[in-house]
């Protein structure tokens, strides 16, 4: 009963969630001001005026279904609030903020929805391209485009699965070893990962990329494996991993090759990579 409401219900909710936030962030993305009212929060990571509105438009819709929200730029939880959620959104509303300052189209909207502390149901959404993604947990994962960002989205499951694709995508075949890396988290670590791929590898292609979108484009087919060694939160990976890992990706802890975990008292992820396939 519980996947049917899903299906039904609640994923189409966070679909019009991420569709309407995706049009606040692209009504400040063109509108050519240089004042976004860029502060820096106490992890010294960039919030400006798109991310605040993306988060008040998700909360706005999402509050229908009386599920509690865990959001980057919301109040900080603390652990003992939020330890014993049996279901729970945990939402990034703008993720690639650096990548939105500099001025490029490599941010997303990213909704997980949780419960027992696994993603369930998943949407992603590329705001400035037309793409949503979205998945359920053990239901495959698609993607539909040509999804304009609209204010007043109300799509119903069934519209949203009517012409979505199927994810991986039967076009995305490449002859090369493609690898994913941050457009603004490399480090030492991240170059030996990518050249232990180049050992195993005989032609090796290396993709700068921002937000969540790179485990899309796994997700599709067109990137093999993503290595990160820089900070991460729950919220970047949760429905960004469920869409992989349900398109027939896996995504394990660095060094030690376990699950990532959610709902953790410290909401940090350890370094993680992403292979194409199990």
């Amino acid at each position: 009963m519980i996947k049917q409401h899903i299906r039904e219900y609640l994923l189409p909710c966070a679909f019009n969630a991420a569709v309407r936030a995706g049009a606040e962030i692209m009504k400040v993305y063109r509108s050519n001001s240089a004042d976004l009212n860029i502060e820096i929060k106490s992890d010294n990571t960039p919030l400006i005026i798109a991310d605040r509105l993306a988060h008040n438009k998700i909360k706005e819709v999402l509050g229908e279904t009386r599920i509690p929200v865990l959001s980057e730029e919301g109040r900080e939880m603390c652990y003992d609030e939020r330890k014993n959620w049996e279901m729970f959104w945990l939402i990034d509303p703008l993720d690639g903020t650096i990548e939105f300052i500099k001025g490029n189209n490599e941010f997303t909207v990213n909704i997980a929805l949780m419960s027992e502390n696994e993603c369930v149901g998943a949407v992603i959404y590329v705001p400035y391209l037309g793409k949503a993604y979205f998945a359920e947990q053990g239901g495959g994962a698609m993607l539909l485009q040509g999804i304009e960002p609209s204010e007043t989205a109300h799509y119903t499951n069934e519209e949203i699965r009517m012409h979505a694709q199927t994810l991986p995508l039967s076009v995305a075949q490449h002859d090369k070893f493609r690898i994913a890396v941050s457009r603004s988290h490399q480090t030492a670590e991240t170059a030996e990962y990518i050249d232990n791929m180049r050992q195993l590898h005989n032609e090796v292609e290396v993709i700068e990329q921002g937000s969540s979108y790179k485990f899309c484009l796994m997700a599709e087919g067109e990137i093999d494996y993503y290595p990160r060694t820089t900070t991460t939160y729950e919220w970047d990976t949760a429905a960004a991993e469920l869409i992989l890992v349900e398109s027939g990706g896996v995504v394990r802890t660095l060094p030690d090759h376990r699950s990532l975990r959610y709902n953790k008292v410290d909401l940090h992820n350890p370094w993680f990579e992403c292979h194409r396939f199990k």
